[in-house]
């Protein structure tokens, strides 16, 4: 399957009407998210890598015109334009990992037209999908307090790239390692992995499945000790290790019940068998909200494996997140829509620890001692560097974290910062605004007059963007 065709039809649509009509000058488009999800103090940005190969590797074919004239069901002749179309824009975008607010955008890109709107789909399903987990799985981290967290989540993702992306963002968040062999062997990562209950049930009994494992595996093992009795599954696992003078590096794992009462009955089973350094590895349905529950209680827990929660993001699954046209042809351009106004205009983002997220337009000075978020990281449809990794997302997660305050980190009920507008970006949106109710840009308005009527929302731009306070 092309990925010139994994799009969506309109951008096929859209894309015809604008060589037809020879629109095919500079467009910016910006990526963001309207309104963080509930129970989301910020979100991570992550996705980009994905996005920058596809947009390097961009071309469309004559087979791809082939299946858009199939899909439309018109002549192959009347897709030859498309053939040999390729990206060569422009990319400004937040580098994977940090940290990123409501409204801020976190990718703009800037290229021909017709370009520029058929990449729309694919940037968006990356980016959305993969910072929606990011963000999910920093916070298992955050909740842990320090103790490793490890993702289980593969089989329980939607299809296999997903779970190549969730083993991903979890390393990007901290995570320690990854069931998924794949992924641990792409990016380098810890592998991790036990035993399944029917590993056990294949035995006669738990003691004979854990000498058998033991057996094959000469270094440290861990058991899954919950298959029929917990505490008796505790203490047989203890008797095998102690056997086999087992000890450090080894570890059993709880994967249902109170996980907080287990592990602390398993903790003085295992401590009175001589087995204090046997870790203790708590699965089965957690997240951060489990993890945060289980780490408050003091329940003994070394190690925290998480899986369909965070590899789902099921709490919230997606974000709000939109791909808008802001300028074209050096016309800033905006949408005015109630609930879902956009600003006009090619930004930046400016960040000063201690202070709100400034959004301002592009080409505007940076305050002092301002980090300004997007950097030129393609042009002319080609990287302007090596790919990034993941050590610097990492690290980029890390020192964002640092600076954000206790209520954006909260697990429960957290608090978002919350971006101010420039007053530049301020007035070119009110001078915009106004300009599309008289008319100035040739649509009919009510009064028959070539002008737009849209109902705007309160402010007037993108909501999550403050535009009743500018930052001075």
């Amino acid at each position: 399957m092309s990925r010139v065709t994994t799009t969506d039809l309109y951008e096929v649509t859209m894309a015809m009407s604008y060589l037809r009509e020879g629109m095919v000058g500079p467009a910016t488009f910006s990526l963001f998210v309207r309104d963080l999800p509930p129970g989301r103090g910020f979100l991570v940005c992550a996705g980009l890598e994905a996005a920058l190969d596809h947009l390097a590797g961009f071309r469309v074919t004559p087979a791809d015109a082939e299946d858009f004239a199939a899909v439309l069901h018109r002549p192959r002749r009347e897709l030859e334009p498309l053939v040999g179309l390729a990206f060569r824009g422009e990319v400004r975008a937040v580098p994977e990992g940090r940290v990123v607010l409501a409204g801020e955008p976190l990718m703009e890109v800037t290229a021909p037209l017709p370009q520029a709107q058929l990449v729309e789909t694919y940037l968006l399903n990356q980016v959305s999908h993969q910072t929606t987990v990011a963000s999910k799985a920093v916070r298992c981290v955050l909740a842990a307090a320090g103790r490793p967290v490890v993702d289980f989540s593969l089989r329980r993702t939607h299809g296999p790239e997903a779970g190549m992306q969730a083993a991903r963002a979890g390393a990007m968040a901290g995570f320690a390692g990854t069931s998924n062999v794949a992924a641990a062997t792409r990016w380098g990562m810890p592998a991790s992995g036990t035993m399944a209950h029917s590993y056990i049930e294949a035995f006669p009994d738990e003691e004979a499945a854990f000498r058998a494992f033991a057996r094959a595996h000469p270094g440290p093992v861990t058991f899954l000790v919950d298959t029929y009795d917990t505490l008796g599954g505790v203490a047989t696992a203890a008797r095998v290790l102690a056997d086999l003078h087992r000890g450090p590096g080894c570890a059993i794992r709880l994967d249902s019940g109170d996980l907080g009462a287990l592990a602390r009955q398993a903790r003085a089973v295992l401590d009175a068998a001589g087995l204090r350094d046997v870790a203790i590895i708590a699965s089965g349905g957690l997240d951060e909200y489990g993890i945060d529950a289980l780490v408050r209680s003091g329940a003994p827990v070394d190690v925290y494996a998480v899986g369909t929660r965070v590899g789902t993001s099921a709490d919230t699954p997606y974000l709000d997140s939109a791909y808008k046209l802001v300028e074209y042809d050096g016309r800033p351009v905006m949408k005015l829509s109630s609930a879902k106004a956009t600003a006009p205009g090619r930004k930046q983002v400016f960040r000063v620890p201690g202070r709100s997220d400034l959004i301002a337009l592009w080409d505007e000075p940076p305050p002092a001692g301002a980090d300004p978020l997007l950097r030129t990281v393609m042009r002319d449809g080609r990287r302007t560097g090596p790919p990034d990794d993941l050590a610097a997302a990492r690290a980029r997660l890390a020192a964002d974290l640092a600076t954000l305050s206790e209520p954006a980190l909260r697990v429960d009920g957290p608090r978002p910062p919350r971006p101010l507008m420039s007053r530049r970006l301020s007035r070119l949106t009110a001078d915009v605004r106004g300009r599309l109710r008289a008319g100035a840009y040739g649509a009919p308005s009510r009064d028959g007059s070539r002008g737009l009527v849209p109902t705007a929302g309160r402010d007037g731009v993108s909501r999550g963007v403050r535009a009743t306070k500018n930052w001075s």
